[in-house]
């Protein structure tokens, strides 16, 4: 089968685990050269390791401009154009109404808003006419969570980032689209502060209210971040598509 992303190259940030490192290893198997992002050199040189070739990582925290400046300058020296941004870096913890803090508020707006905002627009000169963007939002936008309302937030505004951005890129026929997925098992589920015991029991409890009867994989996110990002969505801009075995939806 022809590789969907033959010659293109990709950055993912937050790319050492989870959804991101799924998908710079899918983006890689259909033919991408693949920037990823991690704030830990230890992790993302083992993420760069699992991934095996055609892939390059930069020490990145994105809610930092000068480190997003600094990833941004290495691109252009090796690869000098990007084809693909799937914005993914983000963070997330509970606090409910009562109990958020300044810090709270401020470290989750920065990494999920500002960051991501930042990497986009720092991106721009490098992406060509016909480039794909596509945003990690989350199905907490459109369904409540308790305690997690700062975060439901922050992934309401990446939505709407992608409306906006979709005409404001338009005259460059850039594409900027959104993934939205339900739950999703990750390292990154431990930052909630919960216990092993309690995350499986919040895993299970949710399985139970998807249709699918279960919860999603990263890879499952992944194979639909392919699809955005290449020719086989040409004429999809604009949209939030849900991958979440049909939670927000019935």
């Amino acid at each position: 089968m022809p590789q969907k992303l033959l010659e293109k190259v990709a950055l993912v940030t937050g790319g050492t685990s989870g959804i991101g490192l799924a998908t710079a290893k899918r983006f890689v198997a259909e033919g991408a050269y693949v920037f990823i992002t991690g704030r830990r050199q230890t992790e993302l040189d083992a993420a760069v390791k699992e991934i095996g070739e055609n892939v390059t990582g930069v020490q990145s925290d994105a809610s930092k401009l000068e480190d997003l400046d600094r990833l941004f300058a290495t691109i252009k020296q090796e690869q000098g154009h990007l084809d693909v941004v799937f914005a993914n870096a983000g963070v997330g913890e509970l606090a409910p109404l009562g109990s958020i803090t300044e810090e709270h508020f401020d470290k989750t707006f920065n990494t999920n808003v500002k960051g991501l905002l930042f990497t986009v627009q720092k991106a721009l000169p490098l992406l060509p006419e016909g480039a794909s963007i596509i945003l990690n939002a989350s199905i907490t936008s459109i369904k409540g969570t308790p305690a997690f309302s700062v975060y439901s937030a922050t992934k309401a505004a990446v939505r709407a980032f992608a409306r906006n951005w979709t005409l404001d890129l338009k005259e460059r026929k850039i594409r900027v689209n959104a993934v939205s997925p339900g739950v999703v098992p990750t390292p990154g589920f431990h930052l909630t502060g919960l216990s092993d015991e309690q995350l499986q029991e919040s895993v299970d409890s949710q399985a139970s209210t998807i249709p699918m009867g279960r919860v999603n994989t990263p890879d499952e996110i992944a194979k639909a971040v392919v699809f955005l990002a290449s020719d086989d969505s040409s004429f999809v801009n604009g949209i939030e598509l849900f991958v979440d075995g049909g939670m927000a939806q019935v």
